[in-house]
């Protein structure tokens, strides 16, 4: 059995028992977390599709940790000004343990 769900605005295919490490939610670690975005869900019965989303289906989970991803370094440069810029970001995420499928 698996579903899509939407989240932090991207889709991801989601099992039971997966982590999955999404865009940050404002959760506490520890925390259950409930997505109610359900696109698609598929089992041994069929696969059912939402209009955009499934009524009444949600997918549960715990959220394991927040964290920051590695850095990613930014560099701009423009030939004969003299002119560099180096930065650097790093996206904050958080790790999710799916826990059950709903409908």
């Amino acid at each position: 059995m698996y579903a899509i769900i939407k989240t932090g605005g991207k889709q991801y295919k989601v099992e039971e028992g997966q982590i999955l490490k999404v865009e940050k939610l404002l959760v506490d670690e520890g925390e259950d977390v409930v997505f109610d975005r359900v696109l698609t869900i598929a089992d041994d019965e069929g696969v059912e599709f939402g209009r955009p989303f499934i009524k009444d289906a949600r997918v549960k989970g715990k959220l394991l940790e927040n964290g920051k991803n590695k850095k990613v370094i930014v560099f701009k440069y423009k030939p004969k000004t003299r002119y560099r810029k180096k930065t650097g970001h790093r996206q904050p995420y958080s790790k999710v343990l799916i826990e059950s499928i709903e409908r």
